[in-house]
């Protein structure tokens, strides 16, 4: 929140849930993200990918022609491309599946490709952290580097600001939240993510 000519202006932020599990790891961080963006008087929406009617990216390039009215393809992410352009920042949690992120958070980022259609720039200088929850021991060998590159390559190539990235390992749903160090450091991420605003 920041006043601005003498108004009151509340930042957004839109968290992403890529995970089935409402309650798992990949979750518990991103609510430990909105405890901080709420200390910093943030207003937070939630979108749980699971359930939602999603469909992969048809590669029609649609969304590229001239005078484009937008996607293509109508489903559940019609709805996400207004949330994700009025948002200030974004907060986007998945677990590692198969050494990479979950296939409900690949294709929303694939389909973020039809984003331009109805906001050109609508993802630059976006201010974006990433929580990710791994199995085993080492965030190489899980596959959770795989996952944190890919963000990083396409938020990079969309000139978004990746304001920090936490993860870590658990096997249990919500095991997680008793890594104390790193639910103060996603909590410290979701003050960052709004105090720079």
């Amino acid at each position: 929140m920041r006043i601005t000519g003498g108004i009151v202006v509340t930042k957004k932020v839109l968290v992403i849930l890529g995970s089935p599990r409402r309650k798992g790891n990949s979750a518990t961080l991103a609510n430990q993200i909105i405890k901080g963006a709420k200390s910093a008087k943030a207003a937070v929406e939630t979108i749980y990918l699971q359930g939602m009617k999603i469909t992969p990216c048809k590669a029609c390039d649609t969304c590229r022609k001239v005078r484009s009215k937008g996607c293509a393809i109508k489903d559940d992410m019609q709805g996400l491309y207004s949330k994700v352009i009025e948002a200030d920042a974004l907060v986007i949690a998945s677990p590692v599946y198969w050494f990479n992120m979950s296939a409900q958070t690949k294709i929303f980022l694939d389909r973020l490709h039809g984003l331009p259609a109805y906001k050109d720039d609508a993802l630059k200088g976006k201010r974006i952290a990433i929580a990710m929850s791994y199995g085993g021991e080492d965030p190489f060998d899980s596959g959770c580097v795989n996952a944190l590159r890919s963000f990083q390559d396409a938020f990079a190539y969309k000139e978004s600001n990746i304001v920090g990235m936490v993860y870590g390992n658990a096997e249990e749903a919500g095991e997680i939240g008793s890594n104390e160090k790193l639910m103060q450091e996603a909590f410290d991420l979701g003050k960052k993510l709004i105090s720079e605003l």
